[in-house]
């Protein structure tokens, strides 16, 4: 089978303590001009990537906040695939005095914060959901998650989805290679990713062979 997109995580599979090295956005180059379509499927938001990686545009499109935005970085349209968070929402976890980065969609946090998150989830009685990712608590509408992201981004490419190989390591990655034609777990990937995985690499994610 000729697959024609490659999808990836950002943080832990091609990037290592936020960066990506040279060899792995040369990797990228040499797969996009071979004819892959490349998606980079992050939790990240939107507006933070270029000041993260400035090789962003090697991919043909980036799903951001863990599904909740699509951006086409060829005509630079975004689009976003969710509900605005509460603004009610948002308040009580500030007056809670939880760290919070809000983007379109998600409201991110960091561990030991989940629990206030789901109390106030549970209050509002809001159909939100709660992603981990590692130490990172993320807050979404239900249904949205990376695998819709990337299903999203695979329409727009008009690309089926069984021509797809997904790459990831954390919790938020598992539905998302469940939904590829192929999914990949990074060395260095969570146990519950890499029991999903389709194969395994041999090398960690971040182009090192550190656990990130």
């Amino acid at each position: 089978m000729k697959y024609q997109a490659l999808a990836t995580d950002y943080d832990g599979t091609i990037a290592h303590h936020g960066a990506v090295d040279e060899p792995t956005t040369a990797a990228l180059r040499r797969a996009r001009e071979a004819g892959l379509k490349l998606l980079l499927c992050t939790g990240r938001r939107l507006h933070d990537m270029p000041a993260i990686y400035e090789h962003w545009r090697v991919f043909d499109r980036i799903v951001a906040e863990n599904g909740a935005v699509l951006f086409n970085t060829i005509t630079e349209e975004s689009v976003t695939l969710a509900a605005s968070p509460p603004k009610e929402f948002v308040d009580r976890l500030i007056s809670m005095k939880v760290p919070l980065e809000v983007g379109e969609s998600v409201v991110a946090t960091y561990q030991p914060h989940a629990a206030d998150v789901a109390r106030v989830i549970a209050e509002l009685r809001i159909n939100w959901h709660i992603i981990m990712n590692k130490g990172a608590v993320m807050a979404l509408p239900a249904g949205v998650s990376k695998a819709s992201g990337f299903l999203a981004g695979l329409r727009d490419l008009n690309i089926p989805v069984e021509l797809s190989v997904a790459v990831g390591d954390a919790e938020n990655d598992i539905p998302f290679l469940q939904a590829a034609g192929f999914g990949v777990a990074v060395a260095n990937a969570l146990p519950s990713v890499i029991a999903v995985a389709q194969w395994t690499t041999q090398p960690a994610g971040g182009g090192n062979d550190r656990v990130d």
